[in-house]
């Protein structure tokens, strides 16, 4: 076993240039699973995780964020619970700094576009935090949706107040009601207009809301304006399905469940980094990343019949690991001896079989 010191050394050993390394293995096991999965529609999500550090003492890269502690802030792109992309940065780096995003983006698409399949129908979501036309215009030029969260400025409010509550439309979502109203949208400086949905909700439940107390959002996207987006649908349903308001506002409130990676991922390892260089930190942080999607897809390639896919690594270490058994050598063979209860809870034999026969990693 490598002592505290060899351990440090290696870590040490690793230069300023590394990440690029290390993305460039993210993006092969993500071109790996689409390959699996063979999906006609990527849906995207690029956003920030806060790595909470306030206790570390002199570490490169820790800075204040916006969630008022000091710590990390990489810059993450998430696709079907995993993260396939990210760059390691120091906690004042908001969510739109740089180039970093349009870089990301670019990126994505070139390599998707290259190694899975060039006709294939690419939206990416973004917050508030990430409402630049820069960005927009990006997302023009490649071809691709986007589905951004705007700003709410005091014109919108004054425009959106003005008409009639005939012009409003209703969208309904589980337990929610929400009224909906479209309209085009350009700030003072930007080249073009795109498509603005407003949402406000309604009903939640059985609760009808007052005006003061609804969560209203205003919701930007070039589809149905900018034909390249859907035009490598492979039917006209799908390609209207896709261009519905319904689908766009549907597409935006899964920001949320979005996020659950952030958690997830700090749930499987930790978010405190070990060392004081920013390098070595950096390195930790891909190296997690790694074993994070590895560890999402043993889930749906081995437990899913036995645990929810969406369980975070506690839940899966507590019940597929955590149980009792007992390792036997008898007539030149090793057993692993387990009690019914946990044979039959899960479907251990399964488990045991599809341990054997793994879905090989083809980069």
């Amino acid at each position: 076993m490598a002592s505290s010191h060899q351990i440090k050394r290696f870590y040490k050993s690793f230069s300023w240039v590394c990440g690029g390394q290390f993305r460039k293995i993210l993006r092969k096991m993500f071109i790996w699973r689409l390959r699996l999965e063979k999906p006609d529609v990527i849906d995207l999500t690029i956003d920030t995780m806060v790595m909470d550090n306030n206790e570390a003492l002199k570490r490169y890269g820790v800075q204040p964020t916006y969630k008022k502690v000091k710590g990390f802030q990489p810059l993450q792109a998430i696709w079907n619970g995993k993260i396939v992309d990210a760059i390691f940065r120091g906690g004042k780096k908001h969510s739109n700094y740089g180039n970093s995003v349009v870089n990301m983006i670019r990126g994505l698409v070139q390599v998707i576009r290259k190694e899975y399949r060039e006709t294939v129908t690419i939206i990416v979501r973004l917050d508030s935090g990430f409402f630049d036309e820069k960005i927009l215009r990006e997302c023009d030029k490649l071809g691709i949706g986007f589905i951004c969260t705007g700003k709410m400025y005091k014109g919108v409010k004054e425009y959106v107040g003005v008409q009639s509550q005939s012009q409003w439309k209703s969208y309904s979502n589980r337990n929610q009601e929400w009224e909906y109203l479209e309209f085009g949208y350009r700030c003072e400086s930007w080249e073009k207009f795109y498509r603005a949905i407003y949402t406000r909700l309604s009903h939640e439940g059985d609760q009808m809301l007052m005006d003061f107390a609804r969560p209203d959002n205003v919701i930007l996207t070039n589809i149905g304006v900018n034909p390249k987006v859907l035009v490598n649908c492979n039917t006209k349903a799908e390609e209207k399905r896709l261009a519905k308001t319904e689908t766009i506002i549907e597409s935006h409130h899964m920001r949320g469940a979005d996020e659950l990676p952030h958690r997830g991922v700090k749930d499987f390892g930790f978010e405190e980094l070990p060392f004081k260089r920013f390098v070595s930190n950096s390195v930790v942080y891909y190296c997690m990343l790694i074993s994070f999607f590895l560890f999402e897809t043993y889930k749906e390639d081995v437990l899913e019949e036995v645990i929810p896919v969406g369980s975070y690594a506690t839940t899966v270490r507590r019940n597929a690991l955590d149980f009792a058994a007992k390792i036997i050598g008898t007539g030149g063979q090793l057993i692993l001896k387990v009690n019914q209860i946990v044979m039959d809870t899960l479907r251990f034999d399964i488990l045991w079989l599809r341990s054997q026969t793994p879905i090989p990693i083809v980069i």
